[in-house]
């Protein structure tokens, strides 16, 4: 389809286009036609080719919103970008991308992702963004951050696992937006982690695909244990997640442990046959389902409902006593869930029962980082405050324990554990 839609775009066939997706087409040299549709494009995917570079007028797109460059071969982010006026979501991962200039950086970034790169230092400018809100580094060679990312006013998700960071941040402890954070495979945060229960492959039997999400595939598998049993098995995608790697999400899982509004690990599975990571869940129960999709373009670091979805108010509280339960078990267990959102919800779509999945972003908090705890109370604020709306928002309880932990300083909000109390 890419390469169909690339002849059309050289013919002139996409006069007034507001999309464009040229993924996947072999280009070594940007298309100058697209600069053509400068007065309507919005939405832009140049991913999996071979660029290295865009024009010095690539900002002529003056209406171009989402530029997709991962899987290419940029080692410099295009400086041109920064003259792009209403650009706001850019995305560049896989590009081999060592250097992040400041000029490259348009004036209203909002969404930036350049994971899995190996840049080791960002400009001040990063934090000069005032509508950032979104930033996705994991896997990079960054050992510091720019301090103006402290003042950034709108930062709420923050992705750096995997880098080289022998010292985090002091001040993400202290920022007051900041929700969803991402630290693990970070040398300030090594250590040893709960030994694994190891399952051979050959004990397990993988069925039917049931789920699929950013760092792997989720199978329904017969896991010949004694006594044999029915279990979720997720097959990770590849070494690098959006979040992190692999192992310290399995890590995560173990330090964890158990409880019944978490999707724990049962086990680890040792060889393989293609090397890939794995890891055993409890089965859920049919019918269950993840309480809302993850974010979207437009709403970047908001979650997004269904359409007409209502909450009795009785499932409401519930559902928020049983995740709060599971995130004040995980911080009394040293452990950022670090995506703490209602797509990582999974439901029974009537009563409230709840389980809290996908340790992607979690990391085992070490060397005296408790504080981080804090910035994961936000995130639950912002969670209540989505459940007392779906459920008409009168629940008074749920809004004032939601207005505690969406407090400005970090501080000031209660632990994990006073919520689940506050909430029972």
């Amino acid at each position: 389809m890419s390469q169909a839609t690339l002849d059309a775009l050289r013919r002139g066939d996409l006069a007034g286009a507001r999309e464009l997706r040229l993924a996947g087409c072999g280009l070594t040299e940007f298309p100058r036609e697209i600069l053509d549709l400068a007065e309507t494009l919005e939405f832009l995917d140049l991913g999996g080719n071979a660029l290295t570079a865009l024009p010095e007028d690539f900002g002529r797109l003056a209406r171009l919103r989402v530029l997709f460059g991962s899987a290419n071969r940029f080692a410099v982010l295009p400086p041109a970008l920064g003259d792009c006026a209403a650009l706001s979501q850019v995305g560049f991962r896989a590009t081999g991308m060592r250097e992040v200039p400041a000029e490259a950086l348009p004036p209203r970034l909002r969404w930036l992702t350049l994971t899995d790169n190996r840049i080791a230092a960002l400009p001040a400018a990063l934090g000069q963004r005032p509508a950032l809100q979104k930033l996705m580094l994991a896997g990079n060679a960054l050992a510091a951050l720019p301090e103006s990312l402290a003042q950034a006013p709108a930062l709420e998700l923050l992705r750096i696992g995997a880098n080289r960071f022998e010292a985090l941040p002091g001040w993400l402890a202290e920022h007051p937006t900041l929700a969803w954070l991402g630290l693990a495979g970070n040398p300030a945060l090594e250590g040893p982690a709960p030994a694994a229960r190891l399952v051979p492959w050959a004990a397990l039997m993988p069925g039917a695909l049931l789920g699929e999400g950013a760092s792997g595939h989720v199978h329904h598998a017969l896991w010949r244990d004694d006594p044999p049993r029915e279990v979720a098995l997720k097959l990770f995608k590849g070494a690098m997640t959006s979040d992190g790697l692999p192992r310290h999400e399995m890590a995560a899982c173990r330090a964890a442990g158990a409880h019944p509004n978490l999707v724990g690990a049962l086990g680890e599975v040792a060889d393989h046959p293609e090397g890939r990571a794995a890891l055993l869940m409890p089965l859920i129960p049919p019918g269950w389902r993840a309480l809302a999709g993850p974010p979207s373009l437009e709403s970047c670091t908001r979650d997004a409902y269904a359409p007409g979805l209502r909450l009795e108010a009785g499932a409401a509280l519930r559902l928020a006593r049983g995740i709060a339960a599971a995130a004040a078990h995980l911080h009394a267990a040293g452990v950022l869930h670090g995506d703490l959102y209602a797509h990582n919800i999974l439901w029974d779509g009537a009563t409230g029962a709840a389980v809290l999945g996908d340790f992607g972003a979690a990391a085992l908090l070490r060397g005296g980082h408790a504080a981080l705890l804090r910035t994961e109370l936000r995130a639950f604020g912002i969670l209540l405050e989505e459940l007392s709306a779906l459920a008409g928002g009168e629940d008074t309880r749920l809004r004032a324990i939601a207005r505690r932990c969406r407090a400005p300083r970090p501080a000031e909000r209660p632990g994990m554990a006073e919520v689940a109390a506050a909430l029972r």
